[in-house]
């Protein structure tokens, strides 16, 4: 019988630091910062003795990057650290396995770490020799896998170029008043529109920089949560969830995350729409536009409305991204899903200053991963509520 994670783990901590080219920090740097700022943010503080394990969200390397890393940086030792990976959605489903542990009663406090180095290679993500292997292999970038996504969502719903890049300038007015993005700057429909190709139709304002980062969460037993703070963050539903092109299907959708949304949503009791913020994975602006329809905020072929009507700017029904998301923020690959959560975890407290939301009580993570040459996808969803 399946074990539903519903309030049965609290956030009381999170932290992150400022994402972007951080050449000057090593990954152990940033996140000893991030796991510092974390501790800082538990309102009625909290001995790093009591933290009984701890799960370390990073990509990359494949080999090497083990949980010593963790370790090293925050003087954890002699406790269980465990390394995850799940691609693009790794920071996610390592929040998942500790919420896991602690639901099951194994521990009552847990850290979750999500951290990339980014900026290493100095050719970045596309140029990494890893992935000449797994991506080069078939020709495809990741511009190109979800520009296929977007040409294809254009062409079958009638979708314009303009109305994709909504997606930008909602995002980048966002990011432009959040203090991690690693991008600060606002755009037009026009500029995003007339900026330079990466992959048709997305172009520069359409993708995702490359970016360092790191984020912290602290995650209790919610019997022990009043120890540490009077307004913990609750875990109400989780999903996780892979698909494969392979079995057939369009390119309009990502099957994994409706798969994870529907189990999320059945774990909370919750429907789409009773969802007051979200942080939704937009590695590429047509990524966001697919995941409203995937995740039930719209009608296939009309996602598009939630931005034209503004029911997902920033001071709409629905604010979706209001970090500036991955297009603003930056998308450290391990790092994004924590960030996202920590974001969300500050909107449910109403600490989440320039962007904060009017009265959230539920709020939405998502985040997609692609992998296995291209072929398909992993979908992760969480549900937090105060």
């Amino acid at each position: 019988m399946t074990q539903s994670l519903h309030k049965r783990v609290t956030i009381v901590g999170g932290g992150m630091i400022k994402f972007g080219e951080l050449y000057e920090k090593s990954l152990e740097d940033m996140i000893e910062e991030a796991y510092l700022n974390a501790l800082s943010r538990v309102d009625k503080g909290i001995d790093p003795k009591d933290i009984q394990a701890a799960w370390y969200g990073t990509v990359y390397p494949e080999m090497g990057n083990s949980g010593l890393g963790l370790s090293h940086a925050t003087g954890l030792f002699d406790i269980p650290v465990t390394r995850i990976e799940n691609a693009c959605a790794t920071g996610s489903d390592t929040f998942r396995n500790a919420c896991m542990a602690v639901a099951a009663g194994v521990y009552d406090v847990a850290l979750v770490v999500g951290a990339e180095k980014m900026h290493d290679d100095p050719g970045g993500l596309i140029q990494r020799a890893d992935l000449k292997r797994l991506w080069m292999g078939r020709g495809v970038t990741m511009p190109a896998f979800f520009g296929l996504h977007g040409t294809a969502y254009m062409h079958k719903y009638g979708v314009t170029r303009e109305q994709v890049a909504l997606v930008s300038v909602k995002n980048h007015h966002n990011g432009s008043l959040y203090p991690y993005a690693h991008l600060r700057f606002e755009c037009s429909v026009e500029d995003v529109v007339k900026a330079a190709y990466v992959s048709y139709p997305l172009g520069l304002y359409d993708c995702c920089p490359v970016t360092d980062g790191a984020a912290v969460l602290i995650i209790t037993n919610p019997k022990i949560a009043n120890r540490y703070t009077d307004t913990p963050v609750y875990v109400l539903g989780s999903g996780l969830a892979t698909d494969s092109d392979l079995r057939g299907g369009d390119l309009t959708s990502f099957p994994a995350t409706q798969f994870a949304a529907k189990q999320a949503f059945e774990m909370a009791g919750l429907k789409s729409s009773e969802i007051d913020v979200a942080e939704i994975h937009d590695c590429f602006s047509i990524t966001e536009l697919v995941s409203y329809e995937d995740l039930g905020f719209a009608k296939p072929g009309h996602g598009p409305e939630l931005l034209e009507e503004g029911i997902v700017s920033l001071d709409g029904k629905m604010p979706v991204n209001p970090s500036g998301g991955l297009l603003a923020k930056g998308h450290p690959l391990g790092a994004t899903g924590v960030a996202q959560l920590v974001e969300l975890y500050e909107q449910l407290r109403g600490e989440a200053g320039a962007v904060q939301v009017k009265n959230p009580e539920i709020a939405l993570q998502h985040n997609i991963g692609i992998g296995r040459y291209a072929t398909g996808s992993v979908g992760c969803v969480h549900i937090l509520g105060r």
